[in-house]
């Protein structure tokens, strides 16, 4: 379940790796990946967006329009990180996916992953 707090004059909004999946299929939100290029070549859900917490930037984030921003890292930990820098950064509002990656692993949503044998990209689980 989503749980808010206010930071700084802005709102972090937590979801669960359910309802970030929920939002997502229904096309609802913007999934930014702000792990390292490296994770993400290695496997990455289909689709999300990358901005590595190396070189992360709120300013250069695309705009939704209506469609909120949601972040994510492989555990949690970053993408919270990155989310609270928004804040700093004057966003009103930003979301990040407790649990990161892992969380979305562990539910057992499809992914990327790499073929070990070809290096090609191919769905998991």
């Amino acid at each position: 379940m989503a749980t808010t707090e206010t930071i700084g004059g802005g709102t972090l909004e937590t979801l669960s790796a359910e309802e970030v999946k929920a939002l997502y299929d229904a096309n609802s939100i913007i999934l930014i990946d702000v792990r390292t290029p490296g994770e993400y070549a290695f496997e990455h859900i289909a689709g999300a967006l990358l901005a590595p917490m190396s070189s992360f930037d709120p300013a250069r984030l695309p705009s939704g329009g209506d469609r909120p921003i949601v972040l994510h890292c492989g555990s949690g930990v970053r993408s919270r990180r990155m989310a609270e820098k928004c804040i700093e950064a004057g966003f009103s509002r930003i979301s990040h996916m407790g649990g990161g990656f892992g969380a979305w692993k562990q539910a057992g949503y499809g992914f990327l992953g790499t073929d070990p044998a070809t290096g090609a990209h191919v769905p998991r689980p």
